[in-house]
C-alpha cells in the first residue's frame, strides 16, 4: 500500500456509521464538557477540541474517545449496531470542532472563561440530545442544508443509500 493510500485510509470518515458508537462518544462529550464546567478544568476544553477535529478528520482512527468507544465500549454490548449515514455525522463533528475550538480560544487563549462555558453549555445540550435521546442537531442542519441545495447533490444520495459506499 502507497503512502498516499494510506493517508487517504486514515483521512477518511467512516460511512455508515454505527449510531450506537456515535451515542455513546456523546455521551463521553457530556462528561468531559461536564466535568470542565463543574471542576473549573480549562484545559479540558484543548482535549475536546482535539477530539472532534480528530473525528471529522478521521473517524474514530485518531480520537481517544472515538477509539475508546468502537474499539472497547461497543463491541462488548449486547446491542446490534443501527448504521446511518457518515456525511451527516461528520457535519455534526465539523460543528462540534468549531465550538469547542472556539472555547478552548476563549478559554486557554484570551483568557475568557465565562464565554467558554457558555459554549462548553451549547455542547452538553447539543451531546446530551444525540446521547439520551438520539437527536442529532448537525445531521438535522445537514439535512435542511441538503433541501436547501447547499450541500451537492451526490452527498445526498450517498445519504440515501448507506450500503452504496464501503466503510
Amino acid at each position: 500500500m502507497s503512502v498516499s493510500d494510506r493517508e487517504e485510509r486514515l483521512f477518511s470518515f467512516p460511512h455508515p456509521v454505527n449510531e450506537v458508537a456515535a451515542r455513546l462518544v456523546a455521551g463521553g462529550v457530556v462528561v468531559l464538557a461536564t466535568a470542565a464546567l463543574l471542576f473549573d478544568q480549562r484545559w479540558i476544553t484543548a482535549v475536546l477540541a482535539y477530539g472532534f477535529i480528530a473525528r471529522v478528520l478521521t473517524g474514530p482512527k485518531l480520537s481517544p474517545l472515538g477509539l475508546l468507544v468502537t474499539q472497547v465500549i461497543t463491541p462488548r454490548l449486547p446491542i446490534e449496531p443501527r448504521l446511518v449515514a457518515g456525511p451527516p455525522k461528520r457535519f455534526a463533528q465539523g460543528i462540534g470542532a468549531t465550538f469547542t475550538v472556539t472555547a478552548a480560544i476563549f478559554a486557554l487563549v484570551l483568557d475568557q472563561w465565562g464565554v467558554a462555558q457558555i459554549l462548553l453549555g451549547a455542547m452538553i445540550i447539543a451531546a446530551s440530545l444525540e446521547a439520551f435521546l438520539g437527536f442529532c442537531l448537525g445531521c438535522k442542519a445537514f439535512a435542511i442544508l441538503m433541501r436547501t441545495g447547499v450541500i451537492p447533490d451526490e452527498v445526498c444520495e450517498r445519504c440515501n443509500d448507506i450500503w452504496s459506499t464501503p466503510r
